[in-house]
């Protein structure tokens, strides 16, 4: 199957698992405006191929993510130009909520994405994993708010979900104070769900993973992902009436017939794309 051509990101599928790397590697993955929007793009992608189950974002290189680069600064100022300050100051603004919207478009996919993070994820890195479902690193990672320190308030989502991920009191201290966390700090604050002892033990760890989740049922992934988001942002009994109603609309299906038909044939279920 063909997968699409960017020139920010390198993708690839095979057996179920799409791997999006950010393919930058001679700019340590900094990330430019087209970077933001291929990012969404992929993530579409990802979403509307039946034979992706799982995605992997990686990067290649040396380092993850350095953060923006900072050539978008200027790129930035240029495109918003106008010699009425007030539309000037309005298209800033439409530009940063359509940069959101792209990191957003990870959470918005069906499919579950696993960030697997190696090196340096620095500023809009933090932004594109705190919106992945799952997260992995090797002990040579290390992240960094690093807003802070160039005199910005990070705007694409960290000050949203990193307190959701690490707790108020830890995302205040990476936010306000700019310092470098390693890959075993990261997971004991439960930044990451593991850190692995090597990038290579990194990339098998999380191939492992994403093989374990390709094969479990598609419209099961899908669903679950769903609703984790959902109950995230709702109160318990709003997110119980919704499973409750997704349920009663998705709970019979080829899904379930083939995993209790397995199951009483004792071998593993094959479901369909």
């Amino acid at each position: 199957m063909t997968t699409p051509h960017m020139a920010t990101l390198a993708i690839s599928l095979d057996q179920g698992i799409a791997r999006i790397a950010l393919n930058r590697p001679d700019k340590a993955n900094a990330i430019n405006l087209r970077m933001w929007v291929e990012l969404r793009e992929a993530m579409r992608w990802l979403g509307r191929t039946d034979a992706a189950r799982v995605g992997i974002l990686e990067a290649r290189g040396r380092h993850f993510c350095a953060g923006l680069d900072l050539a978008t600064f200027d790129e930035l100022r240029q495109l918003t130009s106008d010699t009425c300050e007030g539309r000037s100051r309005e298209r800033l603004r439409e530009h940063i909520l359509d940069i959101q919207d792209t990191v957003t478009a990870i959470e918005r996919c069906a499919k579950p994405v696993i960030a697997s993070v190696h090196a340096a994820c620095v500023g809009g890195g933090i932004d594109i994993i705190a919106a992945c479902d799952l997260r992995y690193a090797s002990a040579q990672a290390w992240f960094c708010v690093k807003e802070i320190d160039v005199g910005l308030v990070a705007d694409v989502g960290t000050l949203q979900r990193l307190p959701r991920l690490v707790g108020e009191g830890l995302a205040r201290e990476m936010a306000f104070t700019g310092r470098r966390i390693d890959g075993t700090e990261a997971q004991a604050m439960r930044l990451v769900n593991r850190c692995f002892d090597s990038d290579q033990a990194l990339a098998d760890g999380v191939t492992e993973v994403a093989r374990t989740l390709a094969a479990k049922s598609p419209l099961a992934l899908r669903g679950t992902k769903h609703m984790l988001n959902h109950a995230r942002d709702h109160r318990i009994a709003d997110g119980l009436d919704h499973v409750a109603t997704w349920n009663a609309a998705m709970l019979y299906s080829q899904d379930l017939d083939e995993a209790v038909t397995a199951a009483r044939e004792k071998r593993p279920p094959v479901f369909r794309d």
